[in-house]
């Protein structure tokens, strides 16, 4: 049960995030967007570090003296896989106008909600492997594989208002606005109970899915929400936003860990 209840949460944070397009009259400001997307930023960095990379490294050294060998490879593989999902799954960034991955005819909100479930999919398969982690092996606690759940969710809220906004924007209903964003967001619990699976499977290759989730995070961070953080004026309050995600996802991490 707590498995399933941490495995719930991120997708919680993004459904109540997608939910402010309920309280939220107006679009969203480019400042608090640019601050919330530097804070996603910061929170998924400090977890690839913390909560992925180390404890592939630790895992690894009790079993080989290249401890860095499974959490580099892992790492390029996780990076390897989210630029061909990049490259082939049609999808729409917020603010952009000419879409990406291969040609479609699929509609502009659609190829906007396929943008957020892309980068999902490794903050699902960072939870997943985390709690695999804390059930099979010692170099991850619960409360770490909590922590992380529980950084992501947050990270989550504003990425769900982040998406449901910009569609209300586009006339789409409340309703419908707030389905899609949340939406969003299944494919990580989605997405971590199929890692917990394969890991139970193959425990010994719990220390590339580490690195590998680590390395499919710090694709979206560097190639999609730090340049959303930092273009047009005002980027000084994306960087301000990173330095705060950033801080909350180390403390969680240590304090519970």
């Amino acid at each position: 049960m707590e498995t399933l209840i941490g495995l719930l949460i991120p997708f919680a944070g993004t459904a109540l995030g997608a939910g402010m397009v309920y309280f939220m009259k107006d679009a969203m400001s480019d400042r608090l967007e640019k601050i919330l997307l530097g804070f996603a930023s910061g929170v998924m960095v400090a977890a690839s570090v913390w909560s992925l990379i180390n404890p592939a490294i630790e895992m690894s050294r009790e079993k080989t003296e290249f401890a860095w060998l499974p959490a580099s490879v892992g790492f390029l593989l996780g990076i390897a896989f989210l630029l061909a999902l990049d490259s082939f799954v049609p999808h729409l960034h917020l603010g952009a106008d000419t879409p990406e991955g291969k040609s479609s005819k699929l509609a502009k909100t659609t190829m906007m909600v396929l943008a957020v479930t892309l980068h999902n999919i490794p903050e699902g398969m960072a939870v997943g492997v985390a709690f695999a982690g804390a059930k099979s092996a010692g170099a991850i606690s619960m409360a770490s594989a909590i922590a992380l759940s529980l950084g992501i969710a947050i990270q989550n809220f504003p990425e769900g208002a982040i998406i449901s906004m910009p569609l209300r924007s586009e006339g789409v209903s409340k309703n419908k606005a707030f389905l899609l964003g949340a939406l969003s967001g299944i494919v990580e619990p989605v997405g971590a109970f199929l890692t917990i699976l394969l890991t139970g499977l193959v425990v010994n290759i719990l220390p590339y899915l580490l690195a590998f989730a680590a390395g499919a995070m710090m694709y979206v961070v560097v190639e999609e929400l730090i340049p959303e953080s930092q273009t047009g004026s005002h980027s000084n309050i994306g960087t301000i936003g990173f330095a705060l995600g950033f801080v909350l996802m180390m403390i969680l991490d240590v304090a519970l860990g």
